[in-house]
């Protein structure tokens, strides 16, 4: 199968683990056990690490009731310094084991998210985008004395300066927006209701589980079946749930024993989508090429019929050997779309349709048939 790529290589390695290792989550430290892997063997890395929130006290709503916040002991650090080297020793191991071609998503708020961009640049991580996580739902500033915060940032980053070769479904991406570009701000909300882990206490399993659906656009736009997404800070496996729904391959790490269980029953549940719905979006540059003649050969469209543009205003006569003509102007049915149309340029196998008992066909349905069938001879 092929994918939408901007400048990336067919021909990247890949690292291609045991079936039973399709999605697996490691108990530890995510520095040592990424070290245990192959070098170059990951095609895209997620991230969403301790945000070293500086909490300091519980906090309260104005009705002096608890906020349950991020309180834990793994998001607490000595120092700005400590969490840098934290930070430096993670991203490190991260870059070793991704591919050339491979990328990174790091989230995070702005409590950390601007010291993880300079520490990301500095060990030549080459910054793609940052994309605004626009939460619908965000949890209210209940001291009133500052904005809401209501949005997280994700930095998309190549391995490499200059960025060449990655995975960007860009015309996927497009194509279920409505043939708009996706922009960078994305509106999802917070994760509620029954996607959140609960622990036997009834309590939610972890405080900053990620909704399923940001996951989801991350691994949509910039991976494809089969790849091996790696998560070094598992939590309750979002990234593993999204990544096997998804068809693509899984291993996340996580010092959490609590976490990692409710992370593995999380993903064992989870059916992978049917594979004719996860097929790499196959854009008209990638496809194979058919030539026009190709219809008269396989007596879809016979020589002497006429062509005709969606509004009935110009008509061309199909030539027996493939050309097509208006008048005693000859050539290609582009060359020929363009004339009529007093045009440069003109794409034929839009323009251009045949009469048949129910209305108006474009001849690019035929070339669409074509294609199928060149496709199922592949497989």
């Amino acid at each position: 199968m092929r994918i939408s790529r901007r400048g990336a290589s067919q021909e990247a390695p890949r690292f291609t683990p045991e079936p039973a290792e399709a999605s697996r989550i490691v108990v530890g430290d995510c520095v040592a056990e990424l070290a245990k892997l192959p070098a170059a063997s990951v095609d895209l890395v997620f991230a969403d690490p301790p945000y070293n929130l500086q909490l300091h006290g519980d906090l309260k709503r104005p009705d002096d009731s608890h906020v349950d916040a991020v309180t834990d002991d793994w998001d607490k650090f000595a120092s700005f310094e400590a969490y840098d080297d934290f930070t430096r020793a993670w991203l490190l191991a991260c870059r070793r084991v991704l591919k050339p071609t491979g990328t990174l998503w790091v989230i995070g708020s702005y409590h950390n998210i601007f010291r993880v961009g300079s520490i990301l640049q500095d060990l030549g991580f080459w910054i793609l985008n940052d994309v605004v996580w626009r939460k619908s739902n965000p949890m209210p500033n209940f001291r009133g004395r500052r904005f809401t915060n209501a949005h997280e940032t994700l930095i998309w980053a190549a391995r490499d300066e200059g960025g060449k070769g990655y995975t960007f479904n860009y015309e996927a991406l497009k194509a279920g927006n409505e043939d708009v570009q996706v922009r960078s701000d994305w509106t999802i909300p917070l994760c509620t209701g029954d996607e959140r882990l609960k622990g036997a206490d009834g309590k939610k399993l972890h405080p900053t589980q990620k909704p399923e659906a940001l996951l989801a656009r991350v691994i949509l736009s910039s991976s494809k079946p089969g790849d091996l997404i790696v998560d070094p800070f598992n939590g309750t496996g979002t990234t593993g749930a999204v990544a096997k729904r998804l068809g693509r391959r899984y291993i996340g790490f996580e010092r959490d024993k609590k976490y990692a269980e409710g992370a593995r029953a999380r993903i064992a549940a989870i059916e992978p989508m049917p594979e004719a719905s996860l097929a790499p979006f196959m854009t008209a540059r990638e496809a194979p090429r058919v030539p026009f003649n190709a219809l008269l050969e396989r007596g879809m469209i016979a020589p002497g019929t006429k062509l005709l543009d969606s509004k009935r205003r110009h008509q061309a006569l199909v030539r027996a050997d493939g050309a097509i003509s208006i008048g005693d102007r000859v050539g290609s049915i582009h060359r020929i779309g363009a004339v009529a149309q007093g045009l440069d340029a003109c794409n034929g196998w839009t323009f251009w349709h045949i009469e048949t008992p129910k209305g108006l066909k474009v001849i690019d349905s035929f070339r669409a048939e074509i294609r199928a069938d060149m496709a199922v001879a592949a497989e």
